[in-house]
């Protein structure tokens, strides 16, 4: 009998585990790891929600399931010269934390102190609204400020295109338009430290998603005003501070020497790499790292424009940046042996 309630326990265990990546199919997800039937999972999901622990949407074959907000705290921060990050994260943010794994800890200090320091130094609003929710497993925090606008202050000082544009210099990372006091680090390594992280502003959406190492732009409807920024970790993350640091930089020096650079974010909509215009606002301070890591994921094909832009003119005159592309498919791949067999 012990044995049959710790297996149940187990199988809970995996279903909050495993919702938040499977929430329209969780039932035949945790059958086929289980070996047991679908309806034996229903009967676990039916505990939890039960329990409160989780949220059933829907009838029953298209039942949605997602992890309940158990506990939520929402604080309004005024932004004047004053205003200090470290003084929010202690007095506000870390007593929401009780129980929460120390590597897990440190890196929601990082994420929240940077995320921040951003509003306070750059968004020129008046506030910013800061909102926690906990459920079983993870931890999830929502900024709002009533500024300019991320995107679009990045658009004006530095004379990009536009938002979008300012998206894909933001993903580089290094990018700052305050170099005197900032060294344009915080978004990149808070994007990479959470598992799920995105910046709202105007009508521009940026995403990352670290499991599955993805990056979007979607355009939304509306204008939103101010920039809203989210993050979620699950309080049981295998990563470290140290780790994702460490990930992104070359010899052992701790310098923010590589990068990874999702090829997809140069396009607009569904039009294919082909022009040199193209390659040169993806290539837009790579000179800045030793190692840029060009992601083709979603890049079903370039011209050799594009390529020999990237490959053959850029390489040659930075010989001492190394571009590694990953994720190329069979015709990707030949465009570029083709440019590199010229050079």
């Amino acid at each position: 009998m012990a044995g049959v309630r710790l297996r149940g326990r187990e199988i809970r265990h995996y279903i909050v585990e495993t919702v938040g990546s499977h929430p329209d199919d969780i039932a035949q997800v945790t059958a086929t790891r289980f070996g047991i039937s679908r309806q034996a999972v229903n009967t676990h999901l039916r505990r939890l929600v039960s329990a409160g622990i989780l949220i059933a949407q829907g009838a029953t074959r298209g039942r949605r399931y997602t992890l309940a907000v158990l506990d939520e705290k929402q604080i309004v921060v005024p932004l004047t010269p004053g205003t200090a990050e470290d003084t929010i994260w202690r007095m506000e943010i870390v007593p929401f934390l009780t129980d929460v794994p120390q590597r897990a800890h440190e890196m929601w200090q990082y994420g929240c102190t940077e995320m921040l320091n951003n509003a306070i130094d750059h968004s020129a609003g008046t506030k910013v609204t800061l909102r926690l929710q906990r459920t079983a497993v993870t931890l999830r925090a929502i900024l709002n400020d009533d500024g300019e606008g991320i995107f679009r202050k990045v658009t004006r000082e530095l004379q990009l295109d536009d938002e979008r544009h300012a998206v894909l210099e933001l993903a580089k990372g290094k990018l700052t338009t305050d170099p005197e006091n900032h060294t344009g680090e915080g978004i990149f390594f808070t994007s990479r430290m959470f598992d799920e992280f995105y910046i709202l502003s105007g009508n521009v959406f940026f995403s990352h998603h670290t499991p599955k190492n993805e990056d979007w732009i979607m355009e939304t409807s509306g204008t939103n005003s101010g920039t809203q920024v989210g993050l979620q970790l699950n309080d049981n993350t295998t990563k470290t501070v140290a780790r994702v640091f460490n990930k992104y930089t070359t010899n052992g020096d701790y310098e923010f020497s590589r990068t990874v650079v999702p090829v997809h974010l140069v396009r607009y909509g569904d039009e294919a790499l082909i022009s040199r215009s193209q390659a040169k606002r993806l290539l837009a301070r790579f000179d800045r790292f030793r190692t840029v890591v060009l992601d083709f994921t979603d890049v079903e094909r370039i011209g050799r424009g594009f390529a020999d832009e990237v490959f053959r003119v850029f390489a040659k005159k930075h010989r001492d940046v190394e571009l590694i592309p990953i994720k190329t498919n069979r015709s990707v791949k030949a465009v570029i042996r083709r440019v590199k067999n010229m050079g």
